[in-house]
């Protein structure tokens, strides 16, 4: 994974993409964006989608091994 953006309108820009809410992230007081909490939001979108990534190779795992099981039972009864 390559490093996060430091610039804040890169980070704004890079989130955006992610689908990454912004919401309550700019401190009313003094204007500014809390940017730990922007690279968080972002580190648990990305961890999010390769979670799913992954949870769909599991998947299609588990129906070849399914289909691969069946067949073997296939081959064995029909001998």
């Amino acid at each position: 994974m390559k490093k996060l953006p430091t610039d804040e309108i890169e980070l704004r820009q890079f989130a955006r993409r992610l689908g990454v809410s912004t919401h309550g992230l700019v401190d009313p007081e003094n204007g500014k964006t809390n940017i730990p909490e922007l690279q968080s939001r972002i580190i648990n979108a990305q961890r999010s989608v390769r979670e799913g990534r992954l949870w769909w190779i599991a998947l299609i795992s588990t129906i070849i091994s399914l289909l691969s099981a069946a067949a073997v039972w296939w081959a064995v009864l029909k001998k």
